[in-house]
């Protein structure tokens, strides 16, 4: 729902990038490995008592004294991963509640990795110029949660010069030891106090979690998980510009495990409701308590894992009024993410859940998470999530604020009369001073969020659908400033000639959006007529606007936060000598993030995968607005887009190879910094661009590009069912592409097949640019008709991409006529087709509607 260029670390691609974090704390089928745990009388008395010394001693831990050993030619498998200990020292970690939970070693070995999939290799491939990952390699720090130290006896025999190893690695392990910290955590507080008979037998999803020294490679990691859909990946921090980056080299489902219910199911403890009173004390202070309603399916979870701003604190947790530990992962603190983004909070139940149990949880939590950009413009800062929540969880929310009088607040929900009985802590009932209101979700939404500012306000109407702007009468003081402007002086008179005269510079006025707020509302309320004819009904039953400093936008249901360039004028914005297509682009943000309550907010994505969809999305949609008032700066942008991918970086690599549109968050990388913005965005609208381009042509034949847009094109009513089969729920690419399948018309039927497979191979999970050009073309003329025949080339691309090519013929009054689409598979199709009679030439794609590169 954002524009976010975002800075992955290791921890941010964990906890941070999909949906799927809870999943972490789910049990895994028998049969995949032995349980961590053993039954309860058997276990051994170190168990450290409490979640907060258990936590402190799986961060800290060190290698054991007493067991270092030389080992020879062992080896780790799991599905697609191989690690060999060939020859060298291994020391395992001390024990924690009588279980081994890691080993260093140092001397020679290998770890051979095999992606599945083309993009996957080709993933691989861009990072370590390796499609299969073969790396010899001279050190390992494993952390495991099974079995594994087991496995390796077997090949271990004692160590020379034990004390010398110790002496140089132990400090290393000890910081590499805290990493792994928190997912080792969800496995064993299941040792807590107090536990049921039974609870001790459950079996977990194994992880080992490798960081190795390569000799080619350098420092890398190898991770496997199967608590998570995509369980093995590898990886490594890498700079640029002085900036950190994780880049993900290849993350998968290994195929041996493709099907399996444990890596497809839904979470298993789910957030129904969120009732938060909050006082917020500008400039920075917010003070919240929060109440959450969970659901348990199918039960078994000792602590749950939440998402909190790093700039909240916790004061405690409780359930039924009982005090809950807790422990708020402090790990990266101090690291190159300087306190921005989300902490974790692992809150530690008495016992397990039960299957069908419903649990409330009430947080209490406090912090500088506000920030002043100036001018009476607050924001929740670093995009921090500012109340306790699983991610992406659809739920009601009941929100009540106290706030100082002069301020207005806009939230997400309906605004209901306020209810002050149970104030949050440290806040007073209402006072001369004070203000409350409450909002109400009207459905469960996936998100929400607030915006306080000292705004002026405008509305519009789209239909009986009120649309407010709020923006102050000044922008934010990073904002950048106009510069200023030359005015010819007049003529001296006869007295004062001869003597040197500048000319005046005369400051260009500020900007201020509050002095377009009506423009806002009535541009996003037109959004929203044509919107609701595309796509079905505007989901809420209003839609507010407030200005939010800095560049980015943010959409939330019934809520944008827009970025002061997006309120300015045209005129303005030349001012700030912006040029022309990128005011064009600041201009489609409103229409963008009002798509996204649509695509995004009403209709969810499924995995990082498939948030392609709602960027993609949003984004087309808004330039469709665009393309039925001005054609010329539609096409533009989408040259712009083409453009874009077709950009290489210093080491010459083409931005369009930094991966599919599938590889979501993955995209923002060392090679390509911006890789998400130019592949999700912009590469997205180009495949709904082709979509609905192929859709239309192959049902609607020979028609008027002219034409205005029509809600009964097949691309629309297509969108219409993803909307009404997934409101409120999360859809993935392979769910929408089964909805445009069923308005598939024939000609678009590859190989008599009726599905868009080859659409989803080589174009979305594919980065291909063909260069397309036809040849031998001949045209035989017939008594009243033509036959066309000829080859279709495709260059610069994979020997399987099947292209939908629409074909036209020039005919003698120099007009285009539409003959029909052609299928070009791999690089040389031929082709025959009829066409009117005394056609000329014969032209493929005119309009431009395929994402090819120059000849």
């Amino acid at each position: 729902m954002t524009k976010v260029l975002v800075r992955l670390s290791r921890m941010s691609y964990l906890w941070g990038m999909t949906r799927w974090r809870t999943l972490l704390v789910r049990g895994l089928i028998a049969c995949l490995m032995p349980p961590l745990a053993a039954a309860a009388d058997s276990l051994p008395g170190d168990c450290p008592p409490t979640s907060a010394a258990m936590y402190s001693r799986l961060r800290t831990i060190g290698l054991d004294r007493s067991r270092v050993f030389h080992v020879r030619d062992a080896s780790i498998h799991r599905p697609s991963l191989d690690l060999t200990l060939e020859n060298g020292t291994l020391a395992f970690t001390e024990d924690i509640c009588g279980k081994t939970t890691g080993a260093f070693f140092l001397g020679d070995g290998e770890v051979l990795l095999q992606p599945p999939n083309r993009a996957e290799r080709g993933s691989l491939a861009l990072f370590t110029g390796m499609a299969i990952l073969e790396e010899q390699i001279t050190s390992a720090y494993l952390r495991f949660n099974d079995d594994t130290a087991e496995l390796l006896e077997p090949f271990l025999s004692p160590a020379q010069e034990a004390g010398d190893f110790l002496k140089d690695w132990e400090e290393a392990a000890h910081k590499l030891a805290e990493s792994d910290a928190i997912r080792l955590f969800l496995d064993f507080s299941h040792f807590l106090p107090p536990t049921a008979t039974g609870e001790r037998e459950r079996k977990l999803p194994p992880l080992l979690h490798v960081h190795l020294l390569g000799t080619k490679l350098g420092t890398f990691e190898v991770y496997w998980d199967a608590a998570i859909p995509e369980p093995l990946w590898a990886g490594q921090t890498q700079q640029n510009g002085g900036a950190d980056f994780f880049n993900i080299w290849t993350s998968f489902l290994p195929p041996s495990l493709t099907g399996s219910p444990a890596f497809s199911r839904e979470s298993d403890v789910s957030i129904t409701s969120f009732r938060i009173r909050a006082s917020v004390a500008p400039p920075t202070r917010l003070e919240a308590s929060a109440d959450l309603e969970l659901h348990a399916r199918t039960g078994g979870e000792r602590t749950l894992l939440f998402e909190l701003s790093r700039y909240l604190k916790v004061a405690s947790v409780d359930t039924a009024g009982h005090p809950l530990e807790f422990i708020q992962n402090p790990a990266l603190e101090g690291t190159q993410l300087h306190r921005k983004g989300n902490d974790l909070v692992a809150v530690v139940l008495p016992a397990n859940l039960r299957a069908g149990q419903e649990l409330r949880l009430t947080f209490h939590y406090a912090g500088e998470v506000l920030s002043d950009a100036g001018g009476g413009l607050l924001y929740v800062g670093e995009r921090g999530t500012w109340y306790p929540s699983f991610g992406l969880n659809p739920a009601q929310f009941d929100l009540t604020f106290h706030y100082p009088v002069g301020w207005t607040l806009v939230a997400t929900g309906k605004q209901m009369p306020a209810n002050i009985e149970h104030p949050p802590r440290g806040a007073s009932a209402e006072t001369a001073g004070e203000k409350v209101s409450r909002w109400v979700s009207e459905r469960p939404i996936p998100v929400a969020g607030f915006n306080l500012g000292k705004y002026a306000r405008a509305e519009a109407k789209a239909g009986k659908v009120p649309v407010e702007a709020y923006g102050t009468s000044t922008v934010e003081r990073s904002f950048p400033s106009a510069p200023s402007e030359v005015v010819e002086m007049p003529t001296l008179p006869r007295s004062a000639r001869g003597k040197s005269v500048s000319p005046l510079l005369v400051p260009s006025p500020p900007p201020s959006p509050a002095r377009d707020l009506q423009e806002v509302a009535q541009r996003a309320a037109d959004a929203i007529g044509n919107f609701s004819q595309w796509f079905g009904p505007y989901p809420y039953s209003s839609l507010a606007f407030t200005q939010m400093p800095g560049n980015l936008s943010q959409g939330w249901p019934g809520l944008v936060f827009l970025a002061s360039t997006a309120f300015l004028s045209p005129a303005e914005q030349q001012n700030l000598q912006i040029t022309d297509i990128t005011r064009q682009l600041n201009l489609q943000v409103l229409v963008h993030e009002t798509a996204h309550q649509w695509w995004g907010d009403l209709v969810l994505w499924k995995s990082y995968r498939d948030q392609w969809i709602s960027e993609g999305l949003a984004n087309y949609a808004s330039l469709l607005l665009l393309e039925q008032k001005n054609p010329a700066q539609f096409r533009a942008i989408m040259e712009k887009y083409r453009d874009d991918l077709l950009k290489k970086n210093k080491d010459g690599e083409w931005l369009r190879d930094a991966g599919p549109v599938t590889f979501g968050q993955r995209l923002v990388s060392s090679h390509f910094p911006n890789g998400y913005d130019a592949i999700a965005y912009e590469r997205g609208t180009w495949l709904f661009h082709m979509l609905r381009s192929m859709l239309r042509d192959s049902e609607m034949g020979s028609h008027s590009r002219k034409d205005r847009i029509s809600s009964d094109e097949p691309f629309f009513r297509a969108l219409r069912k993803a909307r009404d089969r997934y409101a409120g729920k999360s859809m993935s690419t392979h769910d929408l592409m089964e909805i445009f399948q069923e308005e598939l018309p024939r000609p678009l039927w590859y190989e008599n097949r009726h599905n868009l497979n080859w659409f989803v191979d080589g174009w979305v999970n594919g980065t291909a640019m063909p260069v397309l050009s036809a040849r031998e073309v001949r045209i035989v003329q017939k008594a009243g008709a033509a036959s066309v025949s000829g080859l279709i080339l495709q260059k610069h691309v994979p020997d399987d991409l099947v292209t939908a090519v629409p074909i036209y013929a020039e005919a003698e009054n120099n007009s285009l006529v539409f003959l029909g689409i052609v299928l070009a598979d791999g690089n040389e199709t031929s082709f025959r087709i009829s066409a009117p009679p005394n056609v000329r030439k014969i032209v493929i794609d005119p309009n431009r509607t395929i994402l090819t590169a120059p000849n």
